[in-house]
């Protein structure tokens, strides 16, 4: 049995991460989840999150991954995602003004323009990033 699982964070602008970890923490849109090796296989779509990635040499880390997928197989884990940003490349005001703008919209749902699911995601996405942060 593999003590290790193979792990590619992708975004449409770049390979966040490739390496081996032991453990995986995320969050799918049906509940956290703690991916180890040997892991049946698995494709499952994220939410918004702060992802806490082990790797094999035990170094620990977490990222911020927004909407994507995920997919497990052969100890193989492949995420891709919109977005993908470690805790120094988020910037701290800017997740702050969109937390806000997000609440803002979010006070009345009865609005005739309002977009209720893209709002709440907004704010999800600005929660994480300032989780992280």
């Amino acid at each position: 049995m593999a003590d290790a699982l193979k792990l590619n964070i992708l975004t449409p602008e770049r390979e966040f991460y490739s390496g081996e970890v032991t453990e995986i923490i995320t969050e799918s849109t049906r509940g956290s989840i703690g991916i180890l090796a040997n892991h049946m296989p698995l494709v499952t779509t994220l939410r918004p999150n702060v992802t806490e990635i082990t790797e094999k040499n035990g170094n620990k880390f977490k990222a911020f991954i927004s909407s994507g997928i995920m997919e497990v197989k052969d100890n193989e884990v492949k995420i891709l995602c919109d977005v993908c940003e470690s805790p120094e490349e988020i910037d701290f005001r800017r997740a702050e003004e969109a937390k806000k703008r997000a609440e803002e919209r979010l006070k009345d749902k009865n609005q005739d323009n309002l977009d209720v699911v893209r709002a709440e995601l907004a704010l999800s996405r600005a929660l994480a990033r300032l989780k992280l942060k």
